[in-house]
């Protein structure tokens, strides 16, 4: 397959490159970003070709496939042209602020037949998959609560980008950013919530969140928190998971857990191993002819769970989901 990145804005596009790179399976091509001089520094680094004409990109039938990392402002515009144009798409996370405008995205790749993924990297964790198979296995009874603190130093230490802080650009903060993670998870494990409650603030006083917290609540009464932040160091993954008849704690590469099978004792778990990145499994997807991972409606579903959140936020009161 040949791939284009499209967009050097976020963090991770190095990253994903390299991956293309490393692959095996996958040739570099071409480098695109609306500001040339970016675009430059970019190809030259990873020896490529470069420019600033998006159409270049979407009429060159010998790219089949894409890697977005733009500003998430621009994926409606830069993700429909490029389905329509019907070419395979990775993406960072999240797909749009706007919950109308991700469900029309996801009309238009899905009708386009590409292979589509949006990068839950967390999902292809073997801590995370265990965890799934105790709550699917009904080994912790009826769940009733589950937590992720996901966080890192970024804005205290001062290693993000300042137009991580551009609202107008990333469409919030911490939650918007890294709490992605927590928010897919949650979905993952305990599903859709009716409602969800947030308390966002700033430490740094940036003009979006660097500390948050969203909660969410379920029909059958079970309770979800996210918390994420860009002010906290030191501090590992960590994620609980309790439920009627036993309960399970991943932090770090630590995973523990107590339930009926265990004698009610806590025991270490036996982990699987990690899946490929997600970014691997789209390549071979791509490849093999095989389904993608984490999808459309994956996509459309982290959008709706952040727009509660942030009209939580923003009026002070819970938000439907």
């Amino acid at each position: 397959m040949n791939v284009a990145v499209l967009g050097t804005w976020h963090v991770h596009a190095p990253e994903y490159t390299e991956s293309v790179i490393d692959s095996g399976r996958a040739t570099l091509v071409k480098v695109w970003d609306a500001d040339i001089e970016k675009a430059k520094a970019f190809g030259e680094k990873y020896n490529t070709a470069y420019t600033s004409d998006l159409n270049e990109i979407l009429s060159d039938e010998s790219i089949d496939s894409v890697v977005i990392t733009t500003s998430t402002k621009d994926h409606p515009e830069v993700i429909t042209a490029v389905a329509k144009a019907g070419k395979n798409i990775f993406t960072e996370k999240v797909l749009a602020f706007d919950v109308a405008e991700a469900e029309e995205m996801k009309k238009v790749i899905d009708e386009s037949g590409v292979k589509f993924t949006i990068s839950y990297p967390q999902r292809t964790w073997g801590s995370l998959r265990f965890v799934k198979g105790l709550v699917e296995g009904g080994k912790l009874g009826t769940v009733t609560y589950a937590r992720e603190r996901n966080v890192h130093d970024g804005a205290s230490a001062g290693w993000l980008p300042p137009h991580f802080y551009d609202k107008s650009q990333t469409g919030g903060g911490a939650m918007m950013d890294l709490g992605a993670h927590p928010m897919y998870n949650m979905l993952y494990i305990l599903g859709e919530p009716e409602y969800v409650s947030s308390a966002f603030t700033t430490v740094t006083g940036k003009p979006v969140e660097d500390n948050s917290v969203s909660v969410l609540s379920y029909a059958n009464g079970a309770i979800g928190v996210s918390e994420t932040g860009f002010v906290s160091k030191n501090n590992p993954m960590t994620l609980e998971v309790s439920g009627t008849e036993g309960a399970v704690m991943v932090h770090g590469t630590s995973v523990t857990y107590c339930c009926a099978d265990t004698d009610n004792k806590w025991v270490d778990a036996e982990v699987p191993e990690n899946e490929k990145l997600p970014i691997y499994q789209w390549i071979d997807a791509v490849c093999d002819g095989t389904e993608a991972p984490f999808g459309t409606a994956d996509a459309v579903a982290l959008t709706k769970i952040m727009d509660a959140a942030y009209r939580s936020a923003e009026s002070g009161a819970k938000a439907k989901y």
